[in-house]
């Protein structure tokens, strides 16, 4: 493998059967490894670069500069437990990320899938679930729990808030402040107050969603956000259009805990 002369690597990472860094993978300038870190194929870290605790990287990801992952959770309660941070595969972590590991009270994980790009200065928070194909924009950030759905973008400067979940496929706007859950599909973005503006047209359309399918997702959304009705009258009548992506809707709104941003 390729490490630079001025990178720290625990011999554990190295040798150990169940922690190895496979020849593959590049270790850029003053990068450290802690001792159970466990990196698959191909994984370049540039430079400067930390990654610590128990921390499991798949394969193929591109690690920039002045990134630390699975590094101490920013809880008070938080006592040197042995939790874990668990990262997919071909992510994309630009620089100055910062991914916590998780804490016993929320699971022991902090988990992220495949395929994600991670901008500059995001930071995911202990215990956060992101799931795969999402988009972190400059200076995201997600507190403790947060949970990601797949498909989902979410603007720079965007705070979440403990215990949100933001649906697969929305889109959160730039500078939004996220204190409930996201509806997945939904164009979502700060304009005086936090609303949902509708479906996410141009990035459903771009995922190959057919126009079909859009069109319903559109009567779908106007019987919640332009209708009426209030949620529980509108959730039924989504329910009755017998489609998966209403379905899905209906059954993200019944689950919410923190309420939906309408």
């Amino acid at each position: 493998m390729s490490i630079h002369p001025s990178a720290i690597v625990a011999p554990s990472a190295v040798i150990a059967s169940s922690a190895v860094i496979p020849a593959s993978c590049t270790i850029g300038p003053f990068c450290t490894i802690g001792p159970e870190v466990v990196l698959g194929e191909d994984c370049n870290l540039i430079s400067h670069v930390v990654l610590d605790g128990r921390t499991r990287i798949g394969a193929k990801n591109a690690i920039y500069p002045f990134t630390s992952i699975g590094v101490a959770p920013q809880d008070l309660k938080y006592a040197g437990e042995p939790t874990e941070t668990i990262l997919g595969d071909n992510n994309t972590i630009r620089e100055s990320v910062t991914i916590s590991r998780g804490t016993v009270k929320g699971g022991g994980t902090t988990r992220v899938g495949s395929h994600n790009l991670l901008m500059a200065y995001v930071h995911i928070g202990h215990d956060s679930q992101v799931g795969s194909h999402c988009i972190l924009a400059n200076a995201a950030t997600l507190a403790g729990h947060v949970t990601v759905e797949d498909y989902s973008s979410i603007g720079a400067f965007s705070p979440v808030h403990q215990f949100c979940t933001i649906g697969q496929y929305a889109f959160v706007g730039g500078g939004t402040i996220v204190t409930q859950d996201v509806l997945p599909f939904s164009l979502t973005s700060s304009h005086r107050e936090n609303k949902a503006f509708g479906i996410n047209k141009v990035g459903l359309a771009r995922r190959g969603f057919s126009p079909e399918r859009l069109a319903a997702l559109q009567k779908a959304f106007r019987l919640l956000l332009a209708s009426k009705l209030n949620t529980s009258q509108a959730v039924e009548k989504i329910r009755e259009m017998k489609t998966d992506d209403a379905a899905l809707l209906a059954e993200f709104i019944e689950r919410s805990q923190r309420g939906v941003i309408k």
